[in-house]
């Protein structure tokens, strides 16, 4: 074991993790114990073992604990952290309680680990200590108290327990720690994003103003006398266009569902402009599962009616196309309307200034670049009298995008 510790031990300045400073002394027992087992087989030299089953255990303690701090998340990663170190046991806790132990002694360990939490909560650092326990046949002599942090301060710790009195023992715990204090700050920033994103719709929710909802209403009113059925038809689709835009689960839909709650908004948007206003919609079958951001289509559609609309007195056309581009989907949304400064759009982008068209543009352009990438921010074309062209490349496959259910109504026969 000792010809093993020593160059694990020295694999983080190399690697730039701190969970491999404490790896060296858990794989090295590990092999001491199993390495003749694995004798014959062709796995490399004990080093290269170790360190494998090092990385290898640690992404397996990762995904629990990027969802916080929880009794369930130190369950599921407790028995991973406890093989890492290689330790008799291993109990991780909040700042109140324990919340998971792997290993013997729960019984009559687990009352006394707050008290040692309590000790290092009020110095913030590592602990190492003796147990006291009086039982001849209890293993656990010794533990090592060590913080986990986040973004407030000392969240809980992680405590192992050994045998003996180690310093490497020590070391590899307060290594550990931190590396699990990492994860725990990746899940913050996880949730941060989140609560971000849900501001951003809300915000984009908000911009469906009293002014769209009057002018919708009075469309469909007027034609209550002189064709019942249409206004039938358009109230029908103001009530599902209303009902999917103010729906409260999810950050994500499908194409297919987007574009509905298009077409219903450009529905509304034909009762009051009639004929002024002619839609073209090229949609590729093969795209319209496709997850992407929830309401993300809908400000680029409203932009176009309002430029080639509201801001102009001749006939606007507009052109939504969806195409299948291997592993992506490839959206453009085209109007003729009465464009605008390039300059002007950029300093609109960058919160400068604010557009005529509110928020919309702005807020679609951060959310993309938020789930994909700034390399699949939207591409904006425009020029004064020029119309303007917005296309979007949306990733087919992207981790932790998946859609919701759309809350849409079933079509009507």
């Amino acid at each position: 074991m000792s010809g093993v510790a020593p160059a694990l031990l020295a694999l983080p300045a190399a690697a730039g993790a701190v969970l491999l400073l404490g790896a060296g002394w858990a794989a090295g027992r590990w092999h001491a114990r199993r390495g003749e087992r694995a004798a014959g087989t062709d796995l490399g030299t004990p080093v290269e073992r170790a360190t494998f089953h090092t990385l290898h255990t640690a992404s397996l303690a990762a995904p629990p604990l990027r969802a916080g701090l929880t009794e369930d998340a130190a369950r599921k990663a407790a028995r991973r952290l406890r093989s890492l170190l290689g330790t008799e046991a291993l109990c991780l806790t909040d700042r109140e309680s324990v919340l998971a132990w792997d290993g013997p002694g729960a019984d009559h360990h687990e009352r006394r680990a707050m008290a040692r939490v309590a000790v290092m909560l009020a110095s913030g650092r590592s602990q190492s200590v003796r147990t006291e326990c009086q039982r001849p046949d209890c293993p656990l002599k010794w533990a090592v108290v060590a913080p986990l942090t986040g973004e407030d301060g000392v969240l809980g710790a992680l405590v192992a327990y050994g045998s003996r009195e180690s310093a490497v023992l020590v070391r590899a715990a307060t290594e550990v720690a931190r590396w699990v204090s990492v994860q725990l700050e990746l899940s913050e920033l996880d949730r941060s994003r989140t609560r971000l994103m849900e501001a951003e719709i809300k915000a984009l929710r908000a911009q469906i103003s009293p002014h769209f909802i009057f002018n919708s209403l009075a469309a469909i009113a007027s034609f209550v006398r002189t064709d019942p059925e249409r206004a039938r038809e358009l109230l029908l689709e103001f009530a599902d266009f209303t009902r999917y835009s103010f729906r409260r689960h999810g950050d994500f839909t499908t194409l297919a569902d987007e574009l509905r709650s298009v077409q219903q908004y450009l529905a509304l948007a034909g009762a009051r402009f009639g004929d002024r206003l002619k839609v073209t919609l090229q949609v590729a079958p093969e795209v319209l599962p496709v997850a992407l951001p929830f309401l993300c289509l809908q400000p680029l559609v409203e932009n176009a009616v309002k430029h080639g609309l509201e801001d102009s007195t001749e006939e606007c056309r507009i052109t939504i196309t969806a195409q299948d581009a291997g592993s992506e989907a490839v959206i453009t949304v085209e109007d003729n309307g009465v464009g605008m400064d390039p300059a002007l759009l950029r300093r609109i982008l960058a919160g400068e200034r604010a557009g005529s068209s509110g928020i919309g543009l702005p807020n679609v352009d951060e959310r993309i670049r938020q789930v994909y990438g700034d390399e699949y921010g939207p591409v904006m074309e425009t020029g004064v009298g020029a119309g303007m062209k917005v296309t979007l490349r949306i990733p087919k496959y992207r981790a932790g995008v998946h859609s919701s259910p759309s809350g849409h109504r079933p079509p009507r026969p």
